[in-house]
C-alpha cells in the first residue's frame, strides 16, 4: 500500500490522525529505494500511522496542513540527493534538471531543503510536535562542516533548522525506537543514532573542538573532522559533544548495523514500485525508471574513498540480504504487469561487496589504522565472489526474466585480488549481466592524486582491462569499459589532467566524456583537504583548484570541450551517458 497522502486516504484508512508525518525533498515514489519510504514503511510495520507530504509549496500552508499535526513528530528530509548537490552543479550553475520531480523540471526541491522544510513547519504550526531531521543531506551535516556553496563552516543542521532531534545513517532502528519512546513519554536520548541538542555535556563523551573555534582556525577543524570520523563505527565509537553557540550537540553512536534478517524484513515491506497516484498527474518521474526494477543486494561500503560520504552514512560494514530474500523479490518484479524482462541493477554502493566482509568487524569494529582496501586489499578481508556467482545462477533460473544487469559500480581490484573465483565471476557478469558496458571508476592515473583519493594504483585498472577485453573477445561479445574520472580533485593540476589525458588514449584507447568535477560534499576527507589545503594524513600541502575558470579548464583538457591552450583536439569517447552526482 501508498502511505496516504491526504485526509481521504487517511479516513479510507479508518484512521482518525497521524503520528508521524514526513516531509520529503522528492515526490513520493513507493520503493526500497526511496529512503523516505523505507522509514514510512517501517514506521508503519511497528504500528504507528504514518503520511507524506512531498515537495510541500513553500508559498501557501496548502500543503504543509493537508494532513494536519502528527501525535508524535514530523520527519523531515531533503530527499535521496543533498539538495545543494541536486540543485548546483561543482561549478555553481543551475541544474534544469531534477530526476526526483515530476515533469524533471528543477523548481520543486528548494537550497538547504532541510533548513527550509523545518522552517516551513514552524511558521504554519505553533507549539507543534517535535521535528526530527533525517537523510542524506541531515546526516552529512550533523556536526560543524565545511559547507562549499558558501565556502564556509556552518553548524549542525540540527541548530540551523531549529528542529529537535535528527536521526543520522539508515536511521531504521532509530526511528522506531525514537518513535515508541515518545509515544509511551520517555527519554529519547539515549538512542543511538541520534543527535540532539544540551545545554550540558553528558557523561562519557568526547568532546570536540568547538564551533567557533573550528570556523576560525583550520587546523582546529581538521582535528574535529578526524575524531568525527573516528567515532563512526558501531562497536567503538563514543557518544561525542560539540559545543555550537551557548549548547552542545551531542551525537550518540551510530546505530548496529542491520542483520541479514533484518535487512530482508526492510525489504519484504510492501512497496508498489510507482509513483503515489496524487502526484503521478503532475508528471512522470524519470528515477522510476532506473529503480522501479532494480534490487538491492546489500548496504554499506568499505571502500572509503575519500571523496565519497557512503562510509559516513551507510557505514564501513557490508551487511548484505539472504539470497532467498533477492530471489523473492526478483520474482516479484517478474511478475509485475509492466515488466518487460530485464532487471535494471542488482547490487549496491560497490556491486561486488555482496557476500564479502571482515569477520572481524562485528565484534571489534574496523580498524582504526588502516582501510580494507586501500592502498591494497587487506589479506583478513577474504574476498571470494563463490556468493554473487550462486545468487547470479539462480536469478538467471527465474521464469519471466531475461536479463539481470549489474550496472552499479564494481570494484575491479577485489576481482584481481579473489584468486579463487575473480576471473569465473567476471566471465559470468560478461556472458550474462552487462548491457553493453561495464563501469569501473579508476577516477585518475597519477599516484599522488591517486593516494588522496584513496584509490589504487593503475597497475591494477590495467589488468583488469586486458582480462575483460580477452574474456569479451573469447565470447565474441560487442562490450566495453566506461571509466568515471574526476576533475579538480585536491591535490590534482592541469599538468595531472594533461597526464591523465595522455594515460587514457595510450593505455586505454579512449578519452571518456563521464569526467565530473569534484563537488566538496559535507563530511568527506577530500572536502577537509579542499578546505584545508593539507593532506589529513600526511601533514603535507595539498593544492587545490578553488576557481570555475580552473576547474572548466581541468574537465576540458580529458574532454577535449571548450578552448584550451596546448592541450590538443576535441576527442569524444564511446560512451555519451552524463555522469551525475547522486
Amino acid at each position: 500500500m501508498f502511505l496516504p497522502t491526504t485526509q481521504k486516504e487517511i479516513k479510507d484508512l479508518g484512521w482518525n490522525g497521524l503520528d508521524v508525518i514526513l516531509i520529503t525533498g522528492d515526490s513520493y515514489i513507493d520503493s526500497p529505494f526511496i529512503g523516505v519510504a523505507v522509514i514510512g514503511k517501517v514506521l508503519l510495520q511497528a504500528g504507528f500511522r504514518v503520511g507524506i507530504i512531498a515537495q510541500p509549496d513553500l508559498d501557501s500552508d496548502l500543503d504543509i496542513r493537508r494532513l494536519g499535526e502528527p501525535d508524535l513528530f514530523w520527519g523531515v528530509t531533503g530527499g535521496c540527493v543533498d539538495s545543494m548537490v541536486a540543485n548546483l552543479t561543482a561549478t555553481g550553475k543551475k541544474r534544469q534538471q531534477d530526476d526526483y520531480t515530476p515533469g524533471g523540471i528543477n523548481n520543486r526541491r528548494p537550497d538547504r531543503a532541510t533548513i527550509v522544510y523545518a522552517n516551513l513547519i514552524r511558521k504554519y504550526f505553533k507549539d507543534t510536535a517535535p521535528i526530527v531531521l533525517g537523510g542524506i543531506e541531515a546526516s552529512l551535516r550533523r556536526v560543524a562542516h565545511y559547507d562549499f556553496w558558501s565556502n564556509s563552516i556552518r553548524r549542525s543542521i540540527l541548530f540551523d533548522a531549529r528542529a529537535d532531534y535528527l536521526a543520522y545513517g539508515m536511521a531504521e532502528q532509530t526511528v522506531v525506537e525514537l518513535a515508541r519512546s515518545m509515544k509511551e513519554g520517555k527519554d529519547p536520548r539515549g538512542i543511538r543514532g541520534l543527535c540532539y541538542i544540551s545545554g550540558n555535556i553528558p557523561e562519557g563523551c568526547t568532546e570536540l573542538p568547538d564551533f567557533n573555534d573550528c570556523a576560525s582556525d583550520k587546523e582546529a577543524f581538521s582535528r574535529m573532522f578526524q575524531e568525527f570520523y573516528r567515532n563512526n563505527d558501531p562497536v567503538t565509537a563514543s557518544p561525542l559533544a560539540q559545543k555550537q553557540d551557548t549548547r552542545y550537540l551531542i551525537q550518540n553512536p551510530p546505530a548496529f548495523c542491520l542483520s541479514g534478517k533484518d535487512l530482508d524484513a526492510v525489504h519484504a515491506l510492501d512497496y508498489e514500485r510507482e509513483l503515489h497516484p496524487f502526484y503521478r498527474k503532475q508528471g512522470s518521474v524519470r528515477a522510476l525508471e532506473t529503480i522501479r526494477f532494480s534490487i538491492t543486494t546489500h548496504r554499506g561500503c568499505y571502500g572509503e574513498c575519500n571523496y565519497c560520504a557512503i562510509a559516513v552514512h551507510q557505514g564501513r560494514q557490508v551487511t548484505w540480504r539472504s539470497k532467498a530474500s533477492i530471489i523473492a523479490e526478483a520474482r516479484q518484479i517478474a511478475a509485475h504487469p509492466e515488466f518487460k524482462g530485464i532487471i535494471a541493477d542488482l547490487g549496491g554502493p560497490t556491486a561486488n561487496m555482496y557476500g564479502i566482509e571482515c569477520t572481524r568487524k562485528n565484534t571489534l569494529g574496523g580498524c582504526a589504522d588502516k582501510r580494507c582496501l586501500f592502498p591494497k586489499p587487506c589479506a583478513k578481508l577474504n574476498i571470494n565472489h563463490a556468493m554473487q556467482l550462486s545468487l547470479l545462477k539462480d536469478l538467471r533460473q527465474i521464469q519471466g526474466i531475461q536479463k539481470v544487469v549489474i550496472a552499479s559500480g564494481i570494484r575491479h581490484d577485489m576481482i584481481l585480488a579473489d584468486r579463487e573465483n575473480g576471473r569465473r565471476y567476471l566471465e559470468e557478469v560478461i556472458r550474462h549481466h552487462v548491457s553493453g558496458q561495464m563501469k569501473i571508476a579508476p577516477e585518475h592515473s597519477q599516484p599522488h592524486v591517486l593516494q588522496k583519493m584513496g584509490k589504487p594504483g593503475m597497475e591494477t585498472v590495467l589488468k583488469f582491462k586486458d582480462m575483460f577485453y580477452q574474456l569479451t573477445k573469447k565470447e565474441g561479445l560487442n562490450q566495453f569499459l566506461t571509466y568515471y574520472l574526476i576533475a579538480a580533485h585536491p591535490g590534482c593540476t592541469e599538468k595531472d589532467m594533461a597526464a591523465l589525458k595522455a594515460f587514457a588514449s595510450d593505455k586505454l584507447g579512449l578519452l571518456p566524456e563521464q569526467v565530473q568535477v569534484f563537488t566538496p560534499t559535507p563530511s568527506t576527507y577530500s572536502s577537509l583537504m579542499y578546505w584545508t589545503g593539507k593532506d589529513p594524513f600526511t601533514g603535507e600541502a595539498c593544492f587545490a583548484e578553488k576557481t570555475v575558470r580552473g576547474k572548466d579548464r581541468q574537465k576540458n583538457i580529458i574532454t577535449g570541450h571548450g578552448r584550451q591552450t596546448g592541450v590538443g583536439k576535441k576527442n569524444r569517447g564511446r560512451s555519451k551517458k552524463t555522469n551525475k552526482f547522486l
